[in-house]
């Protein structure tokens, strides 16, 4: 297949890439900034997401089967919302699938858990831009898949390890949350999962997170340990007594997803062991 990744020079992008690569697609990778690390296994293309015009042209050009966006800023409404737009009407008038990366900040965390189903109630900016993303997506390309996915982890390059690195090296003070409950999930696993639900024809909601429910402290600790560092210089807090915007736990209830996928979505307290998955980067 023309597999298109939008995103491709971000975290979850370069797996993507990498991975469609070797499965033998052909692949295109768009990317604004963040070139450094370009794989040679893909046909590199410069875009700005936000603007509507100049993606179309992209996917003209390249004619992708599938494209997967996985393109996202936080605190930018206009790339995650409007630039998700603009992919889907790209995609829309050029034909082919789309694969849509969305995330677990759409809900509230009022809810003990979440599956499919669930409709979304952001109380943060960011996840009011992952909703207005997901709504124009299925209004655009009904067929369309949105995969709800939660904190994305791997083999040591993620921000979320590098956070724990720098905590627990004395590089940088902060604390780790026992309340705020995610799924997380190695990029591998969701790469593998985002590209089963790309080629198989998939369309709709899928939640595809790790199937362990931790919080960001034991996350920490999980990810410290693993690394070979002292998980006891690691400090806890509350995010309910923070001042940060967004839901304080969100478990997603991935088994509906799972059952129509062969990749397997390890959690947290499996792929975070030492013989599990070496860290790539050390502190």
């Amino acid at each position: 297949m023309r597999v298109l990744i939008v995103g491709g020079s971000g975290f979850l992008g370069r797996e993507l890439v990498q991975l469609c690569a070797a499965a033998g697609h052909e692949v295109g990778a768009t990317y604004l900034s963040g070139t450094g690390a370009k794989a040679t296994d893909a046909e590199w293309l410069r875009v700005d997401v936000r603007s509507r015009s100049g993606f179309a042209d992209v996917v003209r050009a390249f004619g992708p089967e599938v494209t997967i966006n996985a393109a996202y800023r936080q605190a930018d409404w206009t790339t995650t919302a409007d630039g998700a737009a603009n992919v889907a009407a790209a995609v829309a008038a050029a034909g082919g699938r789309l694969v849509h990366v969305s995330s677990d900040v759409v809900f509230s965390g009022t809810t003990f858990s979440y599956d499919e189903s669930c409709s979304p109630d952001p109380i943060s900016p960011y996840g009011a831009a992952k909703a207005a993303a997901e709504t124009a997506v299925r209004a655009v390309l009904p067929d369309a898949a949105i995969a709800r996915t939660s904190l994305i982890v791997g083999r040591g390059e993620s921000a979320h390890e590098a956070l724990v690195h720098s905590l627990a090296s004395g590089s940088r003070t902060g604390v780790l949350f026992t309340d705020d409950i995610r799924c997380p999930v190695h990029v591998s696993d969701l790469a593998a999962a985002l590209l089963e639900l790309a080629v198989q024809g998939h369309s709709g909601v899928q939640h595809v997170a790790g199937s362990d429910a931790v919080s960001r402290y034991e996350m920490g600790v999980l990810i410290a340990r693993r690394d070979g560092l002292d998980a006891t210089r690691l400090s806890t807090g509350r995010r309910a007594n923070a001042r940060v915007t967004g839901p304080v736990a969100v478990r997603l209830d991935c088994s509906a997803t799972q059952e129509r996928l062969r990749t397997r979505l390890r959690g947290a307290r499996e792929f975070l062991t030492p013989s599990a998955e070496p860290a790539s980067t050390t502190s």
